[in-house]
């Protein structure tokens, strides 16, 4: 607020008894009011001007004439608010934050405060409280500047999906990955813990996604190779021009829902802005109730994330949804499955996971297609004619055949002096001695 003399200074000495504080709005009051105790203006001009009736602007010429210019300012300032929490309340919540809530964010901190404790504050108050109290609280970070990209306008037409890696029961359970999904365009989220990230846990997610909201019309995911595979084409996937497919991959296209990678994290910056917010709100959530196991969190996100889709839901620019219609359960179980293909050996059988499967009926097939399906089951098809099969527990023992009898080893013959083989050398080498001796 800017600072305006209120009687002429003498010899350069300025004094707080010598200055009156008041706003842009009571200093341009007061320059109308002087107009109009001069005679400049009307009183019924004045009040026009400063939008007050002309009882109340008598009101303020009175106050001028008697209590000079301090008279505009405003009668309750510097005194305490009729209308300020009591100290009690303010004294609890400090302490509240300082022994319970400390690592929250001030929204949540207060949120937590109001719905636990029923204490209703702004997080500004709380703020301000903090730092009149010298407490240390969270404060954000500045931004990065990012390109912004506009939402999309249908809900279901893109989703984000992502796995993040933290530790949620801050050491209380065993270690866990969080599957979340988020809609682009109204910012849904639907997610759950699973043991790992992989190709089982994202196909049993895209599953219960499915059941409950509908086939969206593309997914938004990163290079992880659960979602990408990284293997080199084979022979059959050149000679077609395919590129070959993850489980998740082909699950998806089995589905009609298109694909799309992101190249960098920041690309999908929804779904990692939604982890970070998790990070901070969904862990203590799960602290304060003493929440240690997967299964135990699961059950808690069924009551969190409907409420947490009320808070932060919005409205999409279009109305229409485009989530399709759920396939049946039995179709969904068919193409959210692990498939492979084996080849079928001479006496019909086939090698799945070092375990030995004899094909019960008799097949032409050279190949055939074999599905884990998420509940365990084992499926093995032809041509989309599945066939019957029994495993065999353990593999028959080859023979094994007898070593050979290996005979001692042979040592090499010497002739002795008097065979005739060394009578014969020694003859003709004394024949050769006389004649070399002979004169």
């Amino acid at each position: 607020m800017p600072r305006y003399n209120a009687r002429p200074q003498k010899e350069g000495i300025v004094t707080d008894k010598d200055m009156i504080t008041m706003s842009r709005r009571e200093a341009k009051r007061l320059h109308i009011l002087h107009q109009a105790v001069e005679k400049r203006m009307t009183q019924g001009e004045a009040a026009g001007l400063m939008g007050l009736s002309d009882r109340q602007v008598r009101r303020l010429i009175q106050r001028v004439r008697t209590e000079g210019e301090e008279g505009v300012c405003h009668r309750a300032r510097g005194r305490p608010s009729n209308h300020r929490i009591p100290k009690r309340v303010k004294a609890r919540a400090l302490r509240l934050f300082r022994d319970r809530y400390g690592d929250f964010n001030l929204a949540h901190a207060t949120e937590k405060l109001g719905a636990v404790h029923g204490i209703l504050l702004h997080a500004e108050t709380l703020r301000l409280w903090l730092k009149a109290a010298d407490i240390p609280y969270r404060k954000r970070r500045a931004r990065k500047h990012r390109q912004w990209r506009e939402r999309r306008a249908h809900r279901g037409e893109l989703v984000q999906i992502d796995g993040s890696h933290h530790d949620w029961f801050e050491g209380r359970g065993p270690a866990c990955v969080f599957l979340g999904y988020i809609d682009d365009a109204t910012n849904t989220v639907w997610g759950r813990f699973y043991d790992y990230e992989g190709t089982g846990p994202a196909l049993d997610s895209l599953k219960r996604y499915i059941r409950q909201y509908g086939l969206p019309q593309s997914v938004y995911l990163d290079k992880h190779t659960t979602y990408k595979s990284w293997a080199k084409p084979t022979l059959d996937e050149q000679l077609t021009d395919q590129q070959p497919m993850s489980q998740v991959e082909r699950s998806l296209a089995e589905l009609g829902i298109d694909v799309i990678h992101a190249n960098s994290p920041q690309a999908k910056g929804r779904v990692e802005r939604l982890f970070k917010t998790l990070q901070d709100r969904l862990v203590r959530e799960l602290r304060l109730l003493g929440i240690k196991s997967v299964a135990e969190a699961n059950a808690f996100l069924e009551r969190y994330l409907p409420q947490y889709n009320r808070r932060f839901r919005k409205v999409a620019a279009s109305a229409a949804d485009l989530h399709r219609p759920a396939p049946s359960s039995r179709e969904l179980d068919r193409i959210l499955c692990i498939r492979e293909e084996r080849t079928v050996k001479n006496d019909f059988t086939i090698v799945h996971h070092g375990t030995l499967y004899q094909l019960v009926q008799a097949t032409r097939a050279k190949k055939v297609t074999v599905d884990e399906r998420l509940d365990g089951t084992l499926h093995i098809t032809y041509h989309g004619q599945e066939l019957r099969y029994r495993a065999i527990p353990a593999r028959p023992p080859k023979a094994t055949p007898e070593p050979p009898v290996r005979l001692p080893a042979k040592h090499p013959w010497i002739p002795p002096v008097d065979h005739p083989w060394r009578r014969r050398l020694l003859r003709k080498r004394r024949t050769r001695d006389q004649c070399v001796a002979a004169p």
